[in-house]
């Protein structure tokens, strides 16, 4: 008798292949989810709000995969928020002051992306956690922002943009422009990390960054580079937003977002101890968020119970992370992020 067990017989069944891994978990649940809220609330699944769902959680999906790519290769990003509004609101500002309205936007990504290149240099020269260095440039940036850039927390769209508007409010073939700007920049993403050599290095930093340094990666200049890509980022997602809106409020520094994008990116699969994930796991972290906040929001839940929610979903998701992905060797001895 042949006790040779085949390839197809000794692996699992596709339920149990879920059940073991993070991102087939959240899939479950998003999926439970999405079928609880169909029952329960019976203008879930129209077209219209399923639209609303994935127009309100792409702006957060563009930002969360800024957040990946950091966080892929052992870091965390925490000023996006900051930067977003600071850069956005110049622009617009410099726009009132007499400036064309598209140099004001060349104006506004450049401070964008120059301060997520003194953010990388402060990482990767000056040997700063992430965490911390994000955390208090953030602040700083804020601060200048408001004290010499502009003074008025609600920045409005300059008139006379008409083009402008489309990015937020416009559609091609009944799909909004804001759902495929994400789509594009998914695209985008997954390319850039899956086949250049860019993203092939941002995993080898995440696996093991001081293999990383002896095989010759230019680590410092890849810290640098992947802070002003995700800077740039926050820009685009700020641009999307205002344009959505029609204008852009400084407050929502203090608000809730930067955990809102933590919570898809952790919720996704993606580990904080980096080297693994993937732009599907961003992708699942924010259509799960999306369910969530949007069946919240039609039962009336009090926005203090939608963060408690909020807060307690992102803890379970660490707690899952730490588990499915224990600290190694290398991460105790550095220290997390």
């Amino acid at each position: 008798m042949n006790t040779q067990v085949t390839r197809d017989e000794a692996r699992p069944p596709l339920r149990l292949r879920l059940l073991r891994s993070q991102e087939g978990i959240v899939f479950v649940l998003a999926l439970l989810a999405f079928v609880l809220f169909s029952v329960l609330l019976p203008s879930f699944l129209s077209p219209g709000n399923l639209l609303v769902l994935v127009r309100s959680v792409s702006i957060l999906g563009i930002l969360a995969l800024g957040m990946a790519m950091v966080v892929i290769a052992r870091g965390i990003d925490v000023s996006m928020i900051a930067i977003m509004v600071v850069s956005v609101s110049w622009a617009f500002v410099i726009t009132r002051a007499g400036y064309p309205f598209e140099l004001a936007l060349v104006i506004g990504a450049a401070f964008a992306i120059f301060a997520g290149v003194l953010i990388g240099a402060l990482i990767a020269f000056g040997d700063v956690p992430p965490i911390f260095a994000t955390l208090a440039a953030g602040s700083v940036i804020y601060g200048t922002g408001r004290t010499f850039f502009f003074t008025l927390e609600m920045q409005n769209v300059p008139p006379d943009t008409d083009w402008f508007s489309v990015i937020g409010q416009g559609s091609v073939l009944g799909i909004p422009v804001t759902i495929i700007a994400f789509a594009i920049l998914c695209a985008l993403f997954h390319v850039l990390l899956t086949y250049t050599r860019f993203g092939w290095l941002i995993y080898a930093m995440g696996n093991n960054p001081n293999a990383a340094r002896v095989t010759g990666v230019p680590f410092r200049p890849m810290v640098v580079a992947q802070y002003a890509i995700s800077a740039f980022v926050a820009y685009i997602a700020g641009l999307i937003l205002s344009s959505s809106a029609a204008a852009i409020n400084a407050r929502l520094f203090n608000s809730t977002m930067i955990y809102d994008i933590l919570l898809v990116v952790v919720l996704g699969g993606i580990g904080l101890n980096g080297g693994h994930g993937s732009v599907r796991n961003v992708i699942l972290g924010t259509v799960f968020v999306g369910i969530l906040l949007n069946g919240m929001t039609i039962m009336n839940v009090d926005y203090t119970i939608q963060n408690l929610v909020k807060g307690v979903v992102l803890l379970l998701a660490i707690v899952a992370d730490s588990i499915v992905n224990p600290r190694d060797e290398q991460t105790s001895q550095q220290g997390d992020l």
